[in-house]
């Protein structure tokens, strides 16, 4: 089979910035900025302009733009911003991320404006801390193939980061393993190192004072063999592949809800924050007007606010789907069970 020609090339960089006493920058005038520091992407020099006031479509945005900074440019530069809100400490996933693309001539040439996110929506958002937020910006250049090819040094690599495989690879071995875990019956091996690396509630159990820090055998209560396997491999190597439908040999959805909603679960009860947002968010996916009452009671048990949210706004968002919920078996069942979950309902549907 013929290699194939790559018409493009690009290179990525991705630079965190975090934007400090954001209600004295509200100050600055609609078309006042703050520079970033110079930021370096595909060769070039560059700067993010951060404007808290920009105004367009009706509206005042919190917005950034791209400012080319190179002294030198023999040619056209094509690059593209992407911007994405995220949280500090990690504990939310990544906001949906937003791309503006351009041409750079020369010294200071600005792209177009990035509208990142409404002024009014920033401050009840999770990623507004303490009159402070973080955006992640990615600068991507497009370069002529063979421009790469004489700039680049041909023994220098950037291989990519193989840790979660090595870990992974770790965990399967079993080698050096100091803690055995028997669940339902069967037994896992595993680093107490690393899990509690990971868990706040095994650092807890392993190097706190409570009794499993000096044992080597613990028995996990209340939780399926293949819940616990799934949980440690998302521990060692971050991620899930029973979340993913094409990792399922059963053809079943309902087989991936019930793994994902006892994944979260687990997640729950040893602090893996990261996991039980990816679970919420897979729950979210399979919602529809049979399961939405069942998933609602769930979140709410389980304290998912995000998944409850996204429920609640499923069922009111319009008449037609509020009456075809209502008149599930599932909807019946979850009142008759979880009379909380009317009362959410009612006062969702009042507020709106």
């Amino acid at each position: 089979m013929e290699t194939p020609t790559n018409l493009t090339n690009t290179i990525s960089a991705v630079h965190l910035l975090k934007i400090n006493g954001y209600s004295v920058t509200r100050a600055l005038g609609c078309s006042e900025y703050i520079s970033s520091r110079r930021l370096a992407a595909g060769g070039y020099d560059w700067e993010v302009l951060y404007y808290p006031r920009y105004y367009e479509h009706g509206v005042y945005w919190i917005a950034l733009r791209l400012m080319f900074m190179s002294k030198e440019c023999k040619h056209e530069v094509k690059a593209a911003l992407k911007c994405q809100l995220v949280h500090e400490a990690q504990i939310y996933l990544p906001s949906g991320s937003k791309s503006v693309s351009s041409k750079y001539t020369g010294q200071r040439d600005c792209g177009p404006a990035l509208l990142l996110v409404k002024q009014d929506d920033l401050p009840g958002s999770n990623y507004f801390i303490g009159d402070s937020f973080v955006v992640e910006c990615t600068i991507t250049v497009l370069r002529e193939p063979q421009e790469a090819v004489t700039n680049v040094s041909p023994n220098v690599s950037n291989p990519c980061c193989d840790l979660q495989m090595h870990l992974g690879e770790l965990l399967l071995s079993e080698k050096g393993a100091d803690v055995t875990f028997v669940v339902a019956g069967e037994s896992f091996l595993a680093h107490k190192i690393i899990l509690a690396a990971r868990s706040p509630v095994f650092m807890a159990e392993f190097f706190g004072p409570m009794k499993e820090s000096s044992s080597q055998c613990v028995e996990i209560k209340d939780m399926e063999a293949s819940v616990f396997k799934a949980m440690l491999h998302f521990i060692y190597t971050g991620t899930s592949p029973e979340l993913d439908q094409q990792h399922v040999i059963s053809d079943s959805e309902q087989y991936i809800t019930t793994m994902t909603q006892h994944l979260l679960v687990a997640a729950d009860r040893y602090g893996l924050d990261r996991l039980k947002l990816i679970c919420q968010d897979r729950l979210h996916d399979d919602i529809n007007v049979e399961t939405v009452a069942t998933t609602l009671a769930f979140a709410e048990q389980h304290s998912c606010t995000q998944l409850k949210d996204r429920c609640i706004e499923f069922i009111i968002s319009s008449r037609a789907n509020l009456d075809a919920v209502m008149a599930t078996e599932g909807y019946k069942l979850v009142i008759a069970s979880c009379p909380s979950v009317l009362s959410t309902l009612l006062r969702a549907a009042v507020g709106r």
